[in-house]
């Protein structure tokens, strides 16, 4: 007696590979894409335990795959950003301050803020005493450019 398995009852296993290699990649990648394959081959995997025909299996794991991809993955994706661990220095991003020491041809100079005193970079010429706003933190380096 040989045991043959038809296409229809081999989707059964391919849909659960299908599951296990799309949460592999997404488990590697972490970035909130392949996730939703994985849910639509879980789909797909439960509509070939009913029926039989393999289109309507692929048809409904390729739009439950986009659908979950397109309303749901924006939602993760701000919610994951909204854990960002920010430090105190990213405060000063906007903020004014005073140069105490120039900042010439793209030189370190030094600016005060907040009673604090940082290095700071900046492409344009900063002298002492002018007034300074802080777009970026590098490293343990102010970017600034000049106040208007």
């Amino acid at each position: 007696m040989i045991c043959t398995i038809t296409l229809a009852q081999s989707m059964i296993y391919i849909w659960f590979a299908v599951i296990i290699i799309a949460a592999v990649i997404e488990a590697i990648t972490m970035d909130l894409s392949s996730i939703w394959f994985s849910a639509g081959a879980f789909v797909a995997l439960i509509i070939s335990i009913f029926s039989d025909v393999v289109w309507v299996q692929i048809i409904v794991f390729m739009i439950v795959s986009v659908i979950l991809l397109i309303s749901l993955r924006p939602i993760f994706k701000k919610y994951m950003n909204r854990n960002e661990v920010r430090t105190n220095a990213s405060k000063l991003i906007g903020e004014e301050a005073t140069c105490i020491k120039s900042i010439l041809d793209n030189e370190r100079g030094e600016v005060k803020i907040e009673g604090k005193i940082w290095t700071a970079i900046s492409n344009e010429n900063i002298y002492e005493g002018e007034k300074v706003v802080v777009l970026a933190i590098t490293g343990v380096k102010l970017v600034v450019k000049r106040k208007k």
